[in-house]
């Protein structure tokens, strides 16, 4: 079914002066993401920014309608049904991410670790599923700071951030409501977020909706999913893509935890993120930026930053049998031991349940996941979506990752951790996507929006496998 809508012109609106609100302090990592993601709102200062946002708009138009045709891994009718099914997020344990695991592996990791509802849902052992809850709410927080901050500049969509939040727009000359502005569909205006930063949904003349199963089974329908009654976004700001967030994060955690399936796992992270543009719920922009806020995060998580362990955080609800009550808070003050921890319950049950090693159940794979080419050339195509340059200048720049963000490297070493830190960096940096996207403007944020962990994991794998027989031929 396709939807067309007629817009009517209007002007940019004018952002109202509103009479001050107490000011809400933002976490530490709050406000580093929200730096990081700030390019966005000066898009319309530049011709680049211009060009960069009309073509956001086309490329997502063109994969929501299926008109651009991508190198997707399904066919494209059967691409929406999983983007439906997607819509649902199972933070709790990463059982909707674990097809990336391949045939086998995933089939017995997802016939222990289910949602019986919305709500509850069961996991491989308390370590991992505390892993999965404390990393997912240090990135979830960060990506959901950025939802209405750049919608309407403040927390939640009436409460005035920090006087350091709002330093960043003074600082950097941008304005919120860019998505809205830039489409015509200006926060309050008919058929517009009340917030903004409308979402595709809304600011796209057509809108291709179908029917389909969601996750559990049941009949829906992507209408269902983005004006209610299973999901309303209709009032909730676009950028960053949130689902985005979540699928890198916990897409990243199982590539290492099972490094075996290391690019599968990045290609489904992908896969998740781009789902989020067929159902029509997000733009381009909005799922680099989740993404870039997934990996950024995580690597520090793996350097043990302090800024982003020791904090309670808590896990959404579990099944009694796991131990845990609705709610618990999850503190994790070593993050690399809880990485650990959860790696050997994982590598157990792996092992037991698919009676065989984990590396010879990761090979049983027929999946859409088993062409290594296909996955690669889908992943590319995310990379940046085709978008133009917008900062020239750090688009002619030399960058080594080691130098401006080393924590990176502990993405590749925390699977591979035969690597030193300097190798995992210096493939990184090797592996780099193109510059100057409307994230790089030269922070160090910015440069995670180009690392391209599909090509990286690849060549990590091959130096971690010489070495392992360098060392078994002494």
């Amino acid at each position: 079914m396709t939807i067309m809508r007629h817009r009517k012109a209007t002007g940019f609106a004018i952002l109202c002066v509103l009479a001050p609100l107490p000011a809400l302090a933002q976490t530490a990592t709050n406000i580093t993401a929200l730096k990081g993601l700030a390019p966005v709102s000066t898009l319309m200062r530049t011709p680049e920014g211009e060009a960069a946002l009309k073509a956001n708009l086309e490329v997502t138009t063109g994969i929501q309608t299926g008109t651009l045709k991508q190198p997707i891994l399904l066919p494209f009718a059967e691409q929406q049904q999983l983007a439906l099914r997607d819509a649902f997020i199972t933070d709790g344990n990463a059982t909707e991410l674990t097809d990336g695991l391949g045939t086998s592996l995933a089939a017995v990791y997802q016939a222990k670790a289910r949602y019986e509802n919305h709500k509850d849902f069961t996991s491989i052992s308390k370590a991992l599923a505390d892993l999965i809850g404390y990393t997912n709410n240090v990135t979830k927080s960060d990506s959901n700071a950025g939802k209405y901050f750049f919608a309407n500049a403040t927390k939640n969509g009436k409460d005035a951030v920090s006087a350091e939040a709002s330093a960043i727009y003074t600082a950097n000359g941008g304005i919120p409501d860019i998505f809205g502005k830039a489409y015509d569909r200006p926060a309050g205006s008919t058929g517009a977020d009340a917030f903004g930063n409308s979402r595709p949904f809304q600011t796209d003349p057509t809108l291709l909706a179908y029917r389909g199963n969601d996750y559990f089974g049941k009949a829906s329908h992507t209408i269902d999913w983005l004006r209610g009654p299973s999901q309303n976004l209709t009032d909730s700001p676009s950028y960053p893509s949130g689902h985005t967030t979540y699928g890198y994060t916990e897409s990243l955690l199982l590539a290492i935890l099972v490094p075996e399936r290391y690019q599968q796992m990045i290609a489904r992270a992908a896969e998740y993120g781009n789902n989020r543009i067929v159902i029509g719920a997000h733009y381009a922009m909005d799922v680099l930026g989740g993404r870039t806020v997934a990996t950024h995060a995580v690597a520090h998580l793996l350097a043990n930053d302090p800024a982003y362990v020791g904090q309670g955080r808590k896990n959404p609800a579990v099944i009694n049998a796991m131990g845990q009550t609705d709610g618990e808070p999850v503190v994790v003050t070593d993050y690399q031991a809880a990485l650990k921890t959860a790696k050997a319950e994982l590598t157990t049950f792996l092992t037991a349940a698919c009676g065989g090693d984990v590396a010879t159940c990761a090979a049983k794979d027929d999946s859409r996941f088993k062409n290594a080419a296909a996955n690669k050339t889908f992943y590319d195509v995310t990379q940046t979506y085709g978008l133009p340059v917008v900062h020239k200048d750090a688009a002619g720049q030399t960058v080594d990752v080691g130098k401006a963000a080393p924590e990176a490297g502990y993405l590749l070493t925390a699977a591979f951790p035969s690597l030193s830190l300097d190798e995992a960096n210096a493939i990184l940096t090797e592996t780099l996507g193109p510059a100057g996207g409307f994230l790089d403007d030269g922070s160090a944020f910015g440069l995670y929006s180009r690392l391209n962990l599909y090509a990286a994991g690849g060549k990590a794998a091959a130096l971690a496998a010489s070495k392992g027989t360098a060392a078994s031929t002494r």
